[in-house]
This record gives C-alpha cells, structure tokens and sequence, in this order.
C-alpha cells in the first residue's frame, strides 16, 4: 500500500545536502558562508530579480500621518519593482537621537494593520492584543524606529480577483507565477526587505550598524533567509518558525509560499541559519506551537548553537519559549534586542 508521508520522508533522505554543516573550525565556518549564501540566493530567485531589476530605482511616498502621543505613525509606499508599489508602516518615536536602531517587522499570515496598531472590530482587537501582534507599535515605544511592511501577496499586493472575494493571501498565485520567471515569493519578500534597509538608510538617519528583523510565523520565515542572504541585518529574530523544514513545512500543511524547490538539497533550516552566523540570532517559539513542533524546534537549535559555537560565539544564539501556541512573544524579543541596540529609549 502507498503511503504518502512514508514516500515524502523517504525521499528527504535521498541524498545528502551539499552544504550540511561540518566545519570545524572558523575559517572553515566563512568558507562554507562563502560558498552556501549566493548558492541560496540563487534558489531563492535573487539573482534573477537583480538581473531583471537593474536599472530601477526605488521610490518612497508618505500619504498620512497619525499622532499616536509619544510616537508617530506613518503610511508609505515604496516601489520595489516599476509595478510594485509596496505598502509599509514608518513607526518612530517623536523625540530620537541621531543614527537610531532599526527594527523591520514583515508580518505572517495576518492583516499587515495588525503589527502597526490597526484593527478593525473587536475580535480584531483581541487577535492583535492577546498574540501581542502590535510588533511596530512595541518596537517604536523601545525607542526604535520601526518599519511594519506589507507581505507580498497580501493586502494591497493581492491579486484583483483576491481583493475582490476578500481573501487574505495571494501566496499560491504569487508562487506559480513566479516559478515562471525563476523567482520564489521568498525571494520576492527578501528583495522587499533589502530595499527597505537601502531607503531607510539614505532617508531615516538610522544607524546601519543595529538594523534588526523580526516578525512570526511567516514573518519568521522572511527573517531567517532574509538575515541569511543580507548582512546588513546584524540580530535575527524570528517567532514561531524557526525549526526544521522536514518537520514543519516537510510534514505539516503549510501555506505555498513557505517551499523552495530544492532546498533540502542544499541543507536544513538551521544550515540556513547558520550563514546568520555570528550575528545575534534569537529564535522566539511558542511551547504547544501545532505547525512548528517545539521538539523539532529544540533540535533545530542545537543544530544551530553548534554552529555559533564554531563561530565562537554560542551565547549570541538563544532560544526563547513561550508558554501559548502560535503567536509573537515580545518577552522573548525586546529583552534580547537590548543587549545590542541598547534600550534605545531616547525620549
């Protein structure tokens, strides 16, 4: 009898991934980061968006500004692409200092209002306040400067027909029209990020020496290959995704935006991670987490921790557990954060 999970775990092993980690030593650990990173970008679809994208030059325009007391909060679209006008919260505190930390916070599988403060209705209210998802919101109040993006695929990046029957997501579009033209929606929502640190450098003041990421579920995942490929990024913090791609995305129903054709063959998620590598990385987990299983979680970060150990330095890597399921645990970022950015309160 055919047994589909038996199949798919049969053929994860297969073969062996060309980039497993095996250093043993530093120079070894920065040959292999050498060799591993444009291998993943590749995959990912970043070389072919540089190609595509040469010539363009992003642009930024504010359209409101909302007086929320000791911080502001702004609306914004920066044009990624000619035909991607991407949305994106600016979140500051009123009075700041010269070269202040950047926080980028792409959202999951939620409403991009969410990490900025908004909610429509009560129940919204509650989703937003009970996961702590106001991640811009808390980020801003730490003093830092805050960008809360829109998540390609989502909100005003839908497709027409999305919009139109109020769907929240258009991940599957997004990924097979983009496996025609050799992208991934990763990649596309790493490209976004890297061109939100290029703007935000030349306009905000920000220092380029603390620019952090952090954000859940697919927030999460936009934070690992986003701090793996750029590393501008110097402290990784992704909630509630950090884990194995066999016992995650490999074994549970995933949204399609979660798969990289090939990236087993290349390596696990913590050999993904490990090119973060020696940059702060904190992986936030929810304790009774259904699609990031906390045991496949906790192997991971051993994994991991052999890594930053190489690196020589196994205390810039941490794991944070939340007693809850799938949801953002600030107690797990912002005390960590403040080890580098400092607190950041400047007001």
């Amino acid at each position: 009898m055919y047994n589909a999970a038996d199949h798919f775990q049969a053929t994860y092993h297969a073969f062996s991934p060309e980039f497993r980690f095996q250093a043993k030593t530093l120079e070894d650990l920065q040959q292999w980061q050498a060799a591993f990173r444009p291998r993943l970008r590749t995959i990912l679809g970043l070389d072919n968006l540089e190609a595509d994208l040469t010539d363009h030059v992003p642009t930024a325009v504010c359209h409101q500004e909302d007086d929320l007391g000791d911080i502001v909060r702004e609306h914004w679209h920066l044009w990624t692409e000619p035909t991607v006008p991407l949305p994106f919260y600016l979140i500051r505190p009123k009075q700041i200092e010269a070269l202040v930390p950047l926080v980028l916070m792409p959202h999951g599988h939620n409403h991009p209002r969410l990490y900025a403060g908004l909610y429509e209705g009560e129940e919204e209210k509650q989703h937003m306040l009970g996961g702590e998802r106001d991640l811009a919101i808390q980020a801003a109040r730490e003093g830092y400067i805050a960008i809360a993006p829109t998540t390609r695929a989502f909100g005003e990046t839908r497709t027409e027909k999305d919009k139109e029957r109020n769907s929240l997501h258009s991940c599957q579009l997004q990924l097979r029209h983009g496996l025609l033209a050799g992208r991934t929606p990763i990649g596309e929502r790493v490209w976004d990020m890297s061109r939100l640190i290029d703007w935000a450098l030349a306009n905000l003041g920000v220092n380029p020496d603390k620019i952090a990421m952090t954000g859940n579920s697919g927030g999460g995942t936009i934070t690992v290959f986003a701090a793996a490929c750029e590393t501008r990024i110097s402290v990784a913090m992704p909630g509630c995704y950090f884990c194995t791609f066999e016992g995650s995305i490999g074994s549970i129903n995933h949204c399609d935006c979660n798969y990289v054709p090939g990236i087993l063959r290349f390596g696990e998620m913590y050999d993904v991670a490990g090119l973060i590598a020696p940059r702060p990385f904190n992986a936030i987990a929810g304790r009774d987490d259904p699609i990031f299983p906390i045991d496949q979680v906790k192997f991971a970060y051993g994994k991991l921790k052999e890594i930053y150990t190489v690196a020589g330095v196994p205390e810039q890597c941490k794991l944070y557990i939340g007693d809850g399921g799938h949801r953002y645990y600030k107690a797990g970022a912002w005390p960590f954060l403040r080890q580098y950015f400092g607190s950041g309160k400047f007001r």
